[in-house]
């Protein structure tokens, strides 16, 4: 019996009650669920065993599988692997090192018992505070949806389903679950839907979780638009749409309507409002019967359904070589003066200053944490290859750091913010004595974040004053007695960087590298592996100079606070997003902000030469032919003296008024070139990639004119550009949904 059939015969089967129960999950207690299949999961479904329909599992996580570790009664554990966050993912620009990551958390999910993976998160990181960021991919919404495709990919190649999140506009913690966000229709589809429109269509995940905000007035949850029209009839979404967790609304009725198949995690309350009405004739059978089906042809796929015999002894250990070889693809060499980097047979003794170094930060907190059995430190992975650390300065640290985490209260739930010890004050003296004995020193600055909390300026995206005088003090000795100075940034979101970036010798950015991430660092420090990473965001110079500055998080629209799933006070905020598709690098490049270091930027070990870019045609054919596309290709060759992978990025500049300078459009990773070795890489041109959005007339429409192609090693860095004409606009695909705001925004423009 097919798929189709079996969900018929068990809809014909099923009372209305059982319906009803079916559309929500069993609730987040210990009463609901006595006894977990998979303890810590983060929710599970109504089984109907008398219909042969069991509870699946989702399980948290977009760095790796996120369930308790230990049980009680039970002396086994059951650790996770915790791969390297999304943001360091995306800086490798590496497709397939995205799958294969994403096979091993479906091979890890699976075999821990679960179905359904509530990852990856997908959010645009639209303003370099929010606490969510390193959930997420990018700034831009091409390399985000790529990515989370050859992610979605790779998870459900095992056999267990990927829900991409958190849909749409989710771009800030502050006020997420009752917060109107205010976008134009024309962001919305060009920025915020763009890359799960890739995911969806590329990789077809078995879900996706709808957001908890409003969008323009309306809640995503209940948003028909957006997720019928939108995402069912516009893109052919067939998997199951379900709630974030606790994304209660006081029409829970209206959420079933608009196209949310599964309410999570499930309460009574919303039980009982979809009892009263279909009762009073305002939510008829037909629907629930539509929303269900969506779900059980979802249940149908899992591994609880076929009855696969799960191990609780996935291979971690194999996991953890992945996570060490991801962790070091996505490594971002951001300076390196006079070749401080990599790390040559003159350099042993090493001294380490900065608590990070101790203490190295796996990844944020929250529902994108993982419970892993170790972290790799800097130090512990330097030790492993031979490096002397200071002995000294190692005592200062871990007595230091054991003093300051005693003050520390214990976090009372797993999404609380960690609090991060202060930097220890050290003197000139001792500092310039350990540049007389060491041969090279480190710093690592840290931070974390996570959910219910963006991060704040001061302490946080500026460094502390203790962090400066570190950095100062440290270079200052280093520095006069010749000896060079690395730094690392073992962080999660951006920092201001461009009034110390001066000071070091390099500066080195391998994000949060998940467990083997003390290992990862050290393959790149010392050569073994060349850094290939390229910043999938803008680094500003100074947070103001960002596009949202002037309106995140956004004003409050209440004075009191209300009530969330019975636990979570929250103030009701707006947030206009008056800066519209101009978001990171298309807002740095119209307004010419300089930044930090541009969207793409990363160094290597070595150097690439560009040659000719080459396009498969000069004109591009409108019609019948469009579908073919135009093709680019271009030859990349290691000039430099050691092997090296280099990721070039296509970039295209469209004729007509209010367009980005120039937007991205495809991008390619070479293999590890040889020095004097080349490779031709080839990329696709469709016709939706010329079109921008045309509010007036709901389509995507490509103007006429002459377009330019550039061959990029990073938005400012050009190194190759051709061009070809369209001689007529070209309507390349119409829309069924009105997204627009009942108000209109006056969107910024480049001048």
């Amino acid at each position: 019996m097919n798929t189709q059939k079996r969900v018929d015969k068990l809809l014909a089967s099923m009372s209305l009650e059982q319906k009803i129960l079916l559309l929500s999950g069993l609730g987040h207690g210990p009463d609901d669920d006595p006894e977990p299949k998979v303890p810590g999961a983060a929710g599970v479904t109504l089984p109907l065993d008398e219909l042969g329909v069991p509870s699946i599992i989702l399980a948290d996580g977009p760095a790796g599988l996120r369930i308790d570790p230990t049980r009680d009664g039970d002396d086994a554990t059951y650790y996770a692997t915790a791969f390297p966050i999304a943001t360091a993912i995306a800086s490798s620009w590496n497709l397939e090192v995205a799958r294969l990551l994403g096979a091993a958390m479906g091979r890890e999910t699976k075999e821990y018992g679960a179905d359904i993976l509530l990852a990856p998160g997908m959010n645009i990181q639209r303003d370099p505070r929010g606490g969510r960021n390193f959930e997420y991919y990018s700034e831009d919404p091409l390399l985000s949806g790529r990515m989370a495709a050859a992610m979605i990919n790779g998870i459900q190649s095992e056999g267990v389903g990927a829900t991409p999140k958190h849909y749409v506009a989710n771009n800030q913690e502050t006020s997420r679950f009752a917060l109107d966000t205010l976008v134009s229709e024309r962001a919305l589809r060009e920025i915020y839907l763009r890359g799960f429109e890739i995911a969806v269509k590329e990789s077809r995940p078995w879900a996706i979780m709808s957001a908890y905000n409003q969008v323009n007035g309306t809640y995503a949850s209940a948003h028909h638009a957006l997720l019928v029209q939108v995402l069912r009839e516009e893109w052919g979404f067939d998997g199951v749409v379900m709630t974030d967790w606790f994304a209660a609304i006081d029409d829970t009725p209206a959420q079933v309507r608009a196209g949310n198949e599964l309410l999570m995690p499930g309460t009574d309350q919303g039980t009982e409002q979809i009892r009263k009405a279909v009762a009073a004739g305002d939510l008829d059978e037909a629907t629930l019967d539509r929303n269900l089906r969506y779900l059980l042809q979802t249940i149908l796929k899992t591994p609880s359904y076929t009855g696969y015999n799960y191990s609780n002894q996935p291979d971690l250990a194999a996991h953890a070589k992945v996570a060490r070889a991801t962790a070091a693809e996505g490594v971002v060499l951001l300076k390196n003066a006079d070749k401080a980097l990599p790390l040559g047979s003159d350099v042993r003794h090493i001294a380490a200053f900065g608590n990070t170094c101790y203490d190295f930060i796996s990844g944020g907190t929250g529902s994108g944490d993982v419970n892993e059995a170790y972290t790799v430190s800097l130090v512990e992975g330097l030790e492993a290859r031979g490096f002397v650390l200071s002995a000294g300065l190692k005592q200062r640290y871990t007595e230091h750091l054991k003093q300051e985490k005693a003050k520390i209260p214990p976090k009372k739930a797993f999404w609380e913010q960690d609090r991060l010890a202060p930097e220890m004050a050290l003197s000139s003296e001792l500092i310039a004595g350990e540049a007389a004995k060491a041969d090279l020193a480190l710093i690592t600055l840290g931070r974390t974040s996570g959910e219910f909390q963006d991060r704040p300026l001061e302490g946080d995206y500026y460094l502390t004053p203790a962090e400066q005088e570190l950095i100062t003090g440290v270079c200052q000795a280093f520095k006069s007695a010749g000896k060079q100075v690395v730094l690392i940034l073992n962080i999660g979101g951006l920092v201001e960087i461009a009034s110390w970036r001066d000071h070091p010798d390099a500066i080195v950015l391998p994000w949060q590298g998940g467990q083997e991430a003390g290992n990862a660092l050290v393959d790149v420090l010392t050569g073994d592996v060349n850094p290939s990473g390229k910043l999938p965001m803008t680094f500003p110079a100074d947070y103001y100079d960002a596009s949202t500055a002037s309106n995140f998080p956004g004003v409050a629209t209440a004075d009191e606070v209300i009530k969330i799933g019975g636990f979570i006070d929250v103030l009701p905020m707006r947030v206009q997003y008056e800066e519209g598709i101009y978001v990171g690098y298309r807002y740095y490049d119209a307004f010419a902000v300089p930044p930090a270091f541009e969207f793409g930027y990363g160094l290597s070990y070595t150097d690439f030469s560009y040659g000719e870019l080459t396009l498969s045609s000069s004109r591009y054919e409108s019609g019948k032919k469009a579908a073919d596309g135009m093709k680019a290709s271009i030859t990349v060759t290691n000039s430099g003296e050691v092997a090296g992978k280099e990721v070039v990025q296509l970039y295209l500049a469209a004729p007509g008024a209010h367009k980005p300078i120039r937007e991205l459009k495809g991008f390619a990773k070479t293999k590890a070139l040889a020095p004097g070795e080349s490779q031709t890489l080839e990329f696709l041109l469709q016709a939706k990639d010329l079109a921008s959005f045309d509010t007036d007339g709901a389509a995507w429409v490509a103007a006429a004119g002459t377009y330019t192609v550039s061959a990029c090693a990073s938005s400012r860095d050009t190194r190759a550009e051709a061009t070809f004409t369209l001689e007529q606009a070209m309507v390349v695909e119409r829309t069924l949904a009105t997204l627009a705001p009942a108000q209109a925004l006056n969107e910024l423009m480049p001048s």
